[in-house]
């Protein structure tokens, strides 16, 4: 890790209509929640709670661990952040180019429904909110995401 101010920290362990992608300055101690979609293959009730985590592709569920945030990427949903998977259970996420990116199916209008839309496993946040987490979350600096 070579930047060690601001950390994210996703709490799968809370509904996705509920600010879950928290951003930490540890030089400052000032914190941002942020809402955040999971995996299709973690929810496939489309509940809005994750049911299970996983790290095989194909299933389209979103995976726990650390990860160490890459480079910018242009795809199919805008700019986004590519990440790289640093334990067993999200090793795999390079592969299947899981990324931070925004999706039309994450907002507080959609929160307030109950809960949000889901991704392929990528962490998908509001457009609103996608230029913000970027610049936090440069490259260089690390997620850790669990159901605690």
């Amino acid at each position: 890790m070579s930047h060690r101010d601001v950390i994210g920290f996703v709490d799968f362990s809370r509904a996705s209509h509920e600010p879950r992608f928290h951003i930490l300055d540890l030089t400052t101690g000032r914190h941002q929640s942020h809402l955040v979609a999971h995996g299709r293959g973690s929810d496939p009730d489309h509940s809005g709670w994750v049911r299970r985590l996983s790290n095989t592709p194909g299933p389209a569920a979103s995976s726990s661990g650390a990860y160490l945030v890459g480079e910018d990427d242009i795809g199919r949903h805008g700019r986004s952040r590519r990440l790289i998977g640093l334990d067993p259970e999200n090793s795999n996420v390079e592969v299947r180019r899981i990324v931070i990116h925004a999706g039309r199916y994450v907002s507080p209008e959609i929160a307030r429904r109950g809960k949000l839309g889901r991704s392929e496993g990528c962490f998908a946040v509001a457009q609103s909110d996608i230029k913000l987490l970027l610049e936090r979350l440069g490259p260089g600096r690390m997620i850790y995401a669990a159901k605690i």
